[in-house]
């Protein structure tokens, strides 16, 4: 070899360690304002801001005045949230019950000697039976309630697959069937919990008929866009604008309603009959007895997150909502960064991408917008400086171990190497297999909160 040609691959060395050099403290960059988004909707501390009523000046009066108590905490933040509360109030607490996400139940068992916090376990994204065991125990709790008692539900992204009660006669796999092909089907969230709320004896409002007239206080860390009570947690605590119509409406729509099993479909059209009775309307009188504070959501994360970028030394452009299908996401985000030519940008986007599940891989939303993001980065920006991170608040994408992954140009390149194919892994929705095998995986582990899900875009980092 010429000296020449030495000089030359010693260069390129130097470039290609130079741009992972780079690469990496992007990475670091990006993993400290996805953190500082997450600190933003610390459940504790949010909790604690209600009970003082620096958000709802009732709040403290309406605990004040009831001569007993009960907790109930439904949702992946449920452990942190009800901790928090029996720490404040706990001298008032008759009774609490927080249902939390497997990962957490034995951690929290026997936890706190002194608590008189109970610990149950529901799955998620789908119920199984430790959701039903969950479901009668609420329905448990519920019994011993009086009409001048006070109710505190304190609500997290979720509840509606942890806590779980299918009506008479609707066998537990048929609703896991029905909420399996919604989530295959590319289903928003507002439309899986029409049609979870209304396979129910909990949701939609009926835990507030359940509470034998008792007042009923609701603190909610939101997982939904726009904040809609009736959406999150199926609406636990809410009324419920939607009917058994609109269910089977959601179910036809979603090409499911003659591949629905026939419990279900004979359910819901008897109910649509007037045979059933409907969830809780506004018009109710007992939505009197209720309060619902807002407490957190996305939108909190993503201020978190712009005040951390720009202590980094980015100008912050904030994205409209993360909405649609994953890859249309994912694509339309790429182009948006090549256009950018300013120096160190760093752009903030939240909200709920959702997937039409086609293949047989493993991802969830977050890494399949990655994918897409990084296959279309290398195709249009494969010599800019652009890295990003699609990430879920609560620490877990879809039914993976990883909260999100990193998306670059150089993805595609080093899934090439590794033997991937980034096109056909998008393809297969196998986003999680494809990244484990470019190392670009984010991995957290269960946050304790959860808001959605967070995009962090670097340009010219």
């Amino acid at each position: 070899m010429t000296d020449g040609a030495a000089s030359l691959v010693v260069s390129e060395k130097l470039s290609k360690n130079e741009e992972s050099s780079h690469e990496r403290g992007a990475r670091a960059d990006l993993a400290k304002i996805y953190r500082a988004a997450i600190d933003a909707v610390d459940p504790a501390r949010l909790v604690a801001r209600a009970l003082d009523g620096a958000i709802d000046g009732t709040v403290p009066q309406l605990i004040d005045n009831a001569p007993r108590v009960f907790l109930l905490a439904i949702g992946k933040a449920s452990a942190a949230m009800a901790l928090e509360i029996e720490r404040r109030i706990g001298a008032s607490i008759v009774d609490a019950l927080a249902v939390v996400p497997q990962t957490d139940a034995a951690i929290r068992s026997g936890a706190n000697p002194g608590s008189r916090i109970r610990f149950v376990a529901g799955a998620h994204p789908l119920p199984d039976e430790s959701s039903m065991a969950a479901a009668r125990a609420v329905l448990g709790m519920l019994r011993t309630i009086a009409a001048d008692d006070l109710l505190i539900v304190a609500l997290s992204g979720g509840a509606s697959a942890m806590c779980t009660m299918p009506p008479p006669n609707i066998a537990l796999e048929d609703k896991i069937a029905i909420v399996q092909g919604l989530l295959r089907a590319g289903a928003s969230i507002r439309e899986l919990n029409v049609v979870r709320k209304h396979l129910s004896a909990l949701k939609g409002g009926r835990i507030i008929g359940l509470s034998n007239g008792a007042r009923v206080l609701g603190l909610i860390l939101s997982d939904v866009p726009g904040n809609e009570l009736a959406t999150i947690g199926s609406g636990l605590t809410a009324a419920d604008w939607s009917t058994f119509g609109d269910a089977i409406a959601v179910l036809k729509r979603r090409a499911l309603w003659g591949r629905a099993p026939e419990s279900v479909r004979d359910y819901l059209e008897r109910a649509a009959a007037g045979e059933v009775a409907e969830t809780l309307k506004s018009d109710d009188p007992a939505c009197e007895r209720v309060i619902n504070v807002i407490i957190g959501d996305n939108g909190l994360a993503l201020e978190g997150a712009e005040q951390a970028a720009a202590g980094l030394g980015y100008h912050v452009h904030r994205w409209k909502e993360l909405q649609g299908e994953a890859d249309d996401v994912g694509r339309k985000l790429a182009e948006h960064l090549r256009g950018i030519t300013d120096e160190r940008i760093c752009v903030i986007a939240g909200g709920e991408p959702v997937v039409t599940v086609r293949g047989g891989g493993r991802g969830g939303r977050a890494q399949q917008c990655a994918l897409a993001m990084s296959i279309e980065l290398a195709k249009v920006a494969r010599d800019r400086r652009i890295a990003a991170l699609f990430a879920g608040t609560d620490g877990i994408d879809g039914p993976t171990d990883s909260a999100g992954a990193f998306a670059s140009p150089a993805a595609v390149e080093r899934g090439k190497r590794g033997g991937a194919s980034a096109d056909v892994s998008l393809a297969r929705n196998d986003a999680y297999n494809f990244f484990r095998t470019t190392g670009d995986l984010f991995l957290t582990g269960p946050s304790g909160t959860n808001v959605s899900d967070v995009f962090i875009g670097l340009v010219n980092y």
